[in-house]
């Protein structure tokens, strides 16, 4: 059977003035271990038609930089620095999308994927979210509990998991064309899917760290299972 060509977008190393990709090997790793062939994709406008084609699905990875003012909610503004990342991953989801073909996104995949369809944005959600727990700390895991009847409860087959956190953006409102398919104990959006598509998922947390985890390989697993089924 022939694998699933996986487009993974790459990350930029904000932190070296933009002039180099970064990406962990998990992404990678973690879609060959599921049986699809990914490759890197970078910020070159030239080539994203021809990426949207050939591909047969999208992974959206983390990542630290500056999404534009209207994905924060009402006068707030991120700090972070800014990246041609934003503009390339716009125009691959929204492609992507209109074949209805899958797209994972995980931290600011996932955060991009929702802001893409109505939903807004904290930059620092312990500043604007009364009641957050730290969720950028390295090593440290907190339980989410699923939504019933969601695609990912399907996918985990469970009402809760434990799962890492490494960010400080948050997702703070959705649309009605966007579910909520995970929070935190504090409320935070954990993930996100939209219905009406065959497979179109956002996680907050990094399941390309957590090798072992049968519910995040299942996640892996049921994402390349949906490429090669296109």
């Amino acid at each position: 059977m022939t694998k699933p060509h996986i487009a993974v977008l790459m990350d930029e190393n904000t932190s070296s003035g933009g002039n180099q990709y970064a990406m962990g090997k998990g992404y990678f790793t973690s879609i060959v271990r599921a049986g699809g062939l990914p490759f890197g994709v970078p910020y070159e406008v030239q080539i994203l038609a021809d990426v949207i084609a050939f591909s047969d699905g999208l992974l959206c990875p983390g990542g630290r930089f500056a999404y534009a003012d209207t994905c924060y909610a009402g006068d707030l503004t991120s700090n972070s620095p800014p990246s041609g990342r934003v503009a390339i991953e716009k125009a691959l989801i929204e492609g992507f999308l209109s074949l209805d073909k899958p797209v994972l996104g995980i931290c600011a995949g996932m955060q991009l994927l929702g802001c893409l369809n109505g939903a807004k944005m904290t930059p620092d959600l312990l500043t604007t979210e009364r009641g957050a727990m730290p969720h950028d700390e390295a090593g440290r895991m907190h339980p989410v509990s699923i939504s019933a009847g969601s695609k990912l409860s399907q996918i985990v087959g469970a009402s809760q998991i434990d799962v890492n956190t490494f960010h400080r953006e948050a997702l703070v409102s959705v649309t009605d064309n966007i579910v909520v398919s995970a929070r935190a104990p504090d409320g935070i959006i954990e993930a996100i899917e939209l219905p009406g598509h065959k497979f179109a998922v956002g996680v907050q947390w990094h399941p390309e760290k957590l090798t072992n985890d049968a519910s995040n390989i299942a996640l892996f697993d049921e994402f390349v299972r949906a490429c090669r089924c296109f």
